[in-house]
């Protein structure tokens, strides 16, 4: 297995290193899978213990100038690696202002994925920070764990409000329980509700927009319903405000999906750049 990447541009440099500060927030521990166009940064916790599934995309065109990579065959041309995004984002960190950016597999006293600055300097001699962080192959049996989840056919879908003002009303509500209730509607309204025996507080949003079934990755129900009825769920309100506090890299978009009383699906698109978010619903 071989793999070999460089990026020039500051602008994808910032961009890269962005998204995975925002994993970084997000998990621990993920899976890297590199194929021949894409990067996948992937988390799938066991659902039936309150895990949250994670499955990012990222374009290896967007970002890389140069790309070269060999899997572990011809026919299975991939390489999937266990990391620690943190790691990854310290290294990255040092690249703000960088030449360059070079990353590659290589093989000290354990796998790495070796991340080569190339800092500017006022002189004529070259600056190179190197950081080599460890990584463990995931062997091929063991693959199928992480193939991209299968989108629910949802109740309702939602283009949510600016993530800012979300993160605002959640955390105030966070000091008054640890579950919140999410609803949304066909008619562009949603609502985030805490209750606790001395009092119920909500919020409600209006005129947001709900795609359609020709939106990218939108997979919604066909069944006739009330477009008035408010789909709901009830999940932890801890890591909804990690979620809506770890995001770095501005999407443009941030769509969310219901399905009644079972999961919450949140979508985030910038550009060529996708992070789904999978969060379990919590038994009333």
């Amino acid at each position: 297995m071989r793999f070999r990447g460089k990026i020039v541009d500051i602008g994808c440099i910032q961009h890269f290193t962005r998204v995975i500060g925002t994993l970084s927030k997000l998990i621990k521990t993920c899976v890297l899978r590199i194929t021949s166009g894409n990067w996948y940064f992937i988390l799938s916790e066991r659902a039936v213990n309150g895990g949250i599934q994670i499955w990012s995309e990222l374009p290896q065109g967007h970002f890389f100038d140069e790309y070269a990579m060999e899997g572990v065959s011809e026919e299975e041309n991939e390489i999937f690696l266990e990391l620690a995004p943190e790691n990854l984002m310290k290294a990255l960190k040092t690249a703000q202002s960088a030449k360059w950016l070079k990353i590659k597999l290589t093989k000290k006293h354990t796998p790495c994925l070796t991340v080569e600055v190339d800092l500017p300097t006022l002189s004529a001699h070259s600056r190179t920070v190197v950081h080599d962080i460890p990584v463990t192959v995931i062997p091929r049996r063991l693959w199928t764990d992480f193939e991209e989840p299968e989108l629910p056919h949802f109740d309702v879908s939602v283009v949510m409000p600016q993530l800012k003002l979300l993160k605002n009303v959640v955390e105030k509500m966070k000091n008054l329980s640890n579950y919140v209730v999410l609803s949304a509607n066909q008619m562009g309204e949603m609502k985030l509700m805490v209750e606790t025996d001395m009092v119920s507080i909500s919020t409600h949003f209006k005129d947001l927009i709900n795609p359609t079934s020709t939106d990218p990755m939108m997979n919604p129900s066909q069944e006739d319903r009330d477009p008035q009825m408010f789909y709901k769920t009830r999940i932890d309100i801890r890591k909804l405000s990690q979620f809506l506090a770890s995001q770095q890299f501005n999407p443009t978009r941030v769509i969310c999906n219901v399905v009644n009383n079972r999961t919450v699906h949140f979508l985030l698109l910038q550009d060529d750049v996708s992070l789904q978010y999978f969060m379990p619903v919590i038994a009333s």
